[in-house]
């Protein structure tokens, strides 16, 4: 029986299940790596010895030998080492957490089984500026954009484009008395030029604000492509970024039909960056002109999932990874 590896932590949702469910069926075998109990509870090895690689995982519940892996799923490594931080000294902490990493990702770069995801791909897509690079070179439109720390470059690019939002490039957050604050997509207009002088210490991303008919989600699994829809503007707190009102609008996102040219663009995305899971964001003008905005390799879909009939999405990657439906071949070694 082939062994697929999920990579992912305790407190991930219920797409973890749908996912395995499907795998199971395709009688295959899965091992849960939970990262947030690595290394205190979780304990990996890899030793090589006569002519040979052995990996083993050693969870509280089994030891499993992960070099006869077939596929593995890097879905989330969130909360990596928790818990050692009140087990070690201070000094040692820091250090530690280096290694730990290290490791874990060192391990998880060099399976040389196919991979949906690695912790490299998921670096180079967190630059959105190569993303709406080759977006722009395959023939998507994207917004008219600046990135920069320079206030007086942000300043003009506002005044030249009048209505313009400003975004983080990251999951951008700030913690305040134990709370966090989540800074989404904001208007910035020429009113506002005098707070941009703060812009020195933190560069940001500007864009010409694109008017909405609807918002598109679309996720690509392999060839697999599954659009939604969301009329973003029917909220007054989603006008702008429709996560800021996204608990309220999880039900209101319905199918979506791609034109053909736009969905053979966004396969070309994927191929170019030899990918096979895709969470893409885009808008669609009052005119009907679809705009990229981003790609996330580890977007979440399990709202979007419940829409299709049977979680197809999920029935989708669990295909993948068992090798029954077409990939792009990511081995170390092919």
């Amino acid at each position: 029986m082939n062994k697929i590896l999920i990579i992912t932590h305790t407190g991930d949702n219920f797409s973890i299940e749908k996912v395995t469910e499907y795998i199971s069926e395709n009688n295959c075998e899965v091992i849960r790596f939970d990262v947030d109990l690595y290394p205190l509870q979780n304990k990996l090895s890899t030793r090589f010895e006569d002519g040979k690689w052995i990996s083993i995982l050693e969870t509280p519940e089994k030891k499993h030998r992960l070099d006869d892996i077939s596929a593995v799923w890097y879905r989330r490594a969130y909360n990596i080492g928790s818990g050692l931080k009140e087990e070690l000294d201070s000094k040692f902490y820091g250090a530690a957490m280096g290694e730990v990493r290290t490791t874990l990702f060192g391990f998880l770069e060099s399976i040389d089984v196919y991979s949906l995801g690695k912790p490299s791909v998921y670096r180079r897509l967190d630059s959105k500026e190569e993303q709406l690079k080759i977006a722009h070179k395959i023939g998507l439109q994207i917004p008219e954009s600046s990135l920069t720390n320079n206030p007086e470059e942000a300043k003009q690019f506002i005044v030249k484009h009048k209505n313009v939002v400003a975004k983080m490039q990251t999951g951008f957050a700030i913690y305040e008395d134990g709370v966090e604050s989540v800074v989404f997509t904001n208007v910035v207009n020429e009113d506002k030029l005098e707070e941009l002088d703060t812009l020195l210490y933190c560069p940001m991303q500007f864009q010409k604000k694109i008017e909405k008919k609807k918002e598109l989600r679309i996720t690509i699994v392999g060839r697999d492509v599954y659009a939604f829809e969301i009329d973003s503007q029917q909220s007054e707190a989603a006008k702008i970024d429709w996560r800021k009102d996204g608990v309220n609008l999880i039900d209101k996102w319905i199918p979506a039909e791609l034109p053909t040219d736009i969905e053979a663009k966004l396969l070309e995305l994927l191929d170019v960056y030899h990918i096979d899971y895709g969470a893409i964001d885009m808008i669609v003008s009052p005119e009907d002109e679809y705009y990229f905005i981003e790609i996330n390799c580890a977007g979440e879909f399990f709202w979007l999932d419940n829409l299709t009939e049977g979680n197809l999405i999920s029935k989708s990657i669990a295909d993948i990874l068992c090798d029954k439906a077409p990939r792009r071949n990511n081995m170390v070694l092919v």
